[in-house]
């Protein structure tokens, strides 16, 4: 019997070890203390220009300078560099931009080209920053009163029902009709448009109570959290701070990571601010001039746009930001600078009813943000929180539209991009606070790095050595398929760009043994067979043949119980779950085909009188 495989499956296996070999390259490289320069808007040429003129004014050197996308990395030899540079830039730019200390790859740029990156390393491995944030609870529900109190109003006007006054009093909508008569009419407006109050009579004949139910309020609640999660990722992301792990615990906090991030303070500054905005109708009707002067009328509010000019809105607040899906910048049909917006059901359908009625009326986009910043106070550190509002657009509304419109009356491009850019990253459903705080420095990454390597070193080389002095040749073999099997592990999780952590090396070191135990069941059948008498060709089919059975009985029982764990674990179950499923597989592809393939070229085609086993 000869043992032989086609062209095509050496080439494949071998193609297959090729790609994981290029794609595990970028993990050998190390990485650069940097600092990050960006903002919400687009940082200028002339800015960098800037940028780079400190750092050479200062007499410090830089490995490398990039500007791309508007943003500024620079790339230094050591962090006392780093420190003295964020330092200068920070009072430089002031609150115009965000300077953040992190840690550039130094990937080669054929790799880069390829897509081949290395791993993210988790807080644990790469140092950074832990944040635990409550989201308000409350502050949900009332802010959803607020919105079930607007539209009641509006509602009641479309369908011509006359009453005394709509008021919000302890979880409680009260409306006070001028006649009990218009009671039923009332009920049908609850049903079409107000489904998700539960409405009760009290007392007072010309009275109805209207409460949020049980449901609404979970739902309420459910989609704040899971809207403060995306709006905190895409905020991050716009930012461009490291890598961002943001996942829920709980019912009512979220667990934000930034690996790579050094500076704490500036982080928490990052989650801390935040912006909602909102969509109003301008206030044409009343003087502007008697606004300014303090006499602003009862239904609108005065506010200011960016050049400080007055705008006087009115109080009723058309659609916010959390109901803002998309954003993208363009050029109109009259090639004037514009922004698409896309709303959800809720948000097309005030948008619609608005527009329909108002036609030729001028609207405002109005950014609301919610600073915090750290002060130190009597030597002892303040958080301090400031509301900003800005109106940041002011178009005339030229249609009718409802879930898809645009927004023009932008100065420029650049304005566009940037207006974009705020809506994109959207606005938080409710306040969030943070409740924990935990800093990794990166000297403790590094040190569980180097234990973690340690650890995998010296495991590899016990089962190598074990495997090669008890099997010889075919241990050899074994060996050699087993460094192949972590080549393909890490290419894995490069090209995946999982996030490596502390309990994956764990993961992966766990992978070493069970990837030999494959080979361990094949090369005992093997041997069972060369004592019963067979010859060496039929001893090494049958061996691979009759032990695939249990390896792969035992391998699919191991990678259940890491399903299960990815399932249901959070945090560093997942990652130690996620490298133990890339490993059982990759073992079994390596522990069979990899080592058969080997065995071949070695035994295969020729007269074999004894294998070294």
């Amino acid at each position: 019997m000869q043992n032989y495989y086609p062209l095509w499956k050496n080439l494949l296996i071998i193609g297959i070890f090729l790609i994981s070999l290029i794609y595990s390259l970028p993990n050998i490289y190390g990485e650069d203390p940097s600092v990050q320069v960006s903002s919400t808007k687009p940082l200028t040429q002339e800015q960098a220009s800037k940028v780079e003129a400190t750092i050479k004014s200062n007499g410090v050197s830089s490995k490398g300078f990039e500007f791309k996308d508007g943003r500024i990395l620079v790339r230094f030899a050591n962090t006392d560099d780093q420190l003295k540079i964020s330092d200068l830039l920070r009072d430089q730019m002031g609150s115009d931009a965000t300077v953040a200390l992190n840690l550039a790859p130094t990937t080669p740029s054929w790799l880069q080209s390829i897509g081949a990156d290395a791993m993210y390393l988790g807080l644990d491995l790469r140092g950074g920053v832990h944040f635990l944030l409550e989201v308000d609870m409350d502050a949900a529900v009332k802010q959803a009163e607020e919105r079930y109190t607007e539209d009641l109003r509006i509602a009641l006007r479309e369908a011509k029902i006359r009453y005394v006054s709509v008021t919000k009093d302890g979880g409680f909508i009260k409306l006070k009709l001028k006649s009990a008569e218009d009671k039923e009419a009332v009920y049908k407006v609850f049903n079409k448009d107000l489904r998700g109050l539960k409405v009760t009579e009290p007392a007072e004949q010309d009275e109805l109570w209207a409460k949020m139910s049980e449901a609404d309020v979970r739902e309420v609640k459910k989609n704040a959290v899971a809207q403060n999660m995306t709006t905190l990722r895409n905020r991050v992301n716009e930012l461009g701070v490291a890598e961002p792990v943001i996942q829920q615990q709980g019912d009512n906090r979220i667990v934000v990571q930034l690996p790579g991030v050094q500076d704490t303070t500036r982080a928490k500054e990052i989650l801390g601010t935040t912006a909602t905005l909102e969509y109003r109708l301008v206030d044409v009707e009343h003087d502007l001039q008697k606004a300014v002067e303090g006499h602003v009328p009862v239904g609108s509010k005065l506010y200011f746009d960016k050049n400080k000019s007055p705008v006087l809105l009115d109080k009723r607040i058309i659609v916010t930001g959390d109901q803002i899906v998309d954003a993208s910048s363009g050029m109109d049909q009259d090639g004037r600078p514009a922004v698409f917006i896309t709303l959800n059901g809720v948000g097309a359908a005030k948008m619609g009813k608005l527009t329909q009625t108002n036609i030729g009326k001028p609207m405002a986009v109005v950014f609301i943000e919610n600073k915090v910043e750290t002060k130190v106070v009597d030597g002892q550190k303040v958080r301090h929180k400031e509301i900003v509002e800005q109106v940041i657009s002011v178009a005339t509304i030229q249609g009718v539209f409802s879930k898809r419109f645009q927004t023009t009356g932008l100065e420029n491009p650049q304005e566009a991009r940037n207006l974009a850019l705020l809506l994109r990253a959207g606005a938080l459903a409710a306040p969030v606070d943070i409740v924990e705080e935990r800093t990794v420095g990166p000297s403790l990454g590094q040190d569980n790095i180097n234990k973690g390597i340690l650890s995998f070193v010296v495991g590899f080389i016990l089962v190598v050595l074990l495997m090669a002095g008890y099997y010889k040749v075919f241990g050899m073999i074994a060996d050699l398929a087993l460094a192949f099997n972590v080549v393909i592990v890490v290419a894995i999780l490069s090209m995946l760009q999982a996030t490596l952590t502390l309990p994956g090396i764990a993961g992966i070191i766990l992978t070493v043994g069970m990837s030999v135990d494959a080979n361990v069941l094949i090369f005992e059948r093997i041997r069972e067979e060369l004592r019963n008498g067979v010859s060496p060709q039929t001893a090494i089919y049958m061996g691979y043949d009759r032990a695939f059975a249990t390896i792969l009985d035992s391998h699919v029982t191991n990678l259940v119980v890491a399903i299960v764990l990815f399932a249901f674990g959070t945090g560093s179950v997942k990652g130690f779950a996620v490298t133990l499923i890339i490993g059982i597989l990759s073992s079994m592809f390596t522990a069979i085909s990899g080592t058969r393939m080997v065995i071949n070229w070695i035994y295969g085609n020729r007269r074999v009188d004894s294998l070294s086993i």
